[in-house]
């Protein structure tokens, strides 16, 4: 049986995954940096937070994206990136953290998708197909 090798790429593997969830959540933080900040403050508040950690914001769904996205200190950004989203789950979904939508699907299937791949590029690392080649322990 001939042996199939186009599936064995865990670089390019590695590549798609952080376009993936960067792209997505670097969107997503760019609308915020466009429209601002003050909804995302009164959430923070409303939780019982400081709002002005909501800036934190910015760095979780703007900078660590675009880290992830490059390749470059892609270990600690996914980190950040899944912090992040926990924290959108703990402030601003816990209310549906654990419910289903008309489809059946969770109600927080995107933010579980960017934690849970924010993690994997924490433990995955970059890859050759970056910035940084791979190299280095932050990458």
């Amino acid at each position: 049986m001939m042996e199939h090798k186009f599936f064995d790429h865990p670089d390019f593997g590695k590549l798609l995954l952080r376009l993936g969830v960067g792209s997505v959540l670097f969107l997503h933080g760019l609308g915020r940096l466009e429209n601002g900040i003050d909804g995302t403050m009164g959430m923070v508040e409303a939780a019982g937070l400081s709002g002005w950690l909501a800036y934190g914001a910015h760095l979780g769904e703007f900078v660590a994206p675009l880290l992830i996205i490059v390749g470059k200190w892609s270990r600690p950004a996914g980190l950040i990136m899944a912090f992040n989203m926990l924290m959108t789950i703990l402030i601003a979904h816990r209310d549906i953290a654990f419910q289903r939508n008309d489809f059946g699907g969770w109600m927080i299937e995107l933010n579980a998708i960017l934690l849970f791949g924010g993690l994997a590029v924490a433990m995955l690392g970059a890859g050759r197909f970056s910035l940084s080649k791979g190299e280095g322990k932050w990458d």
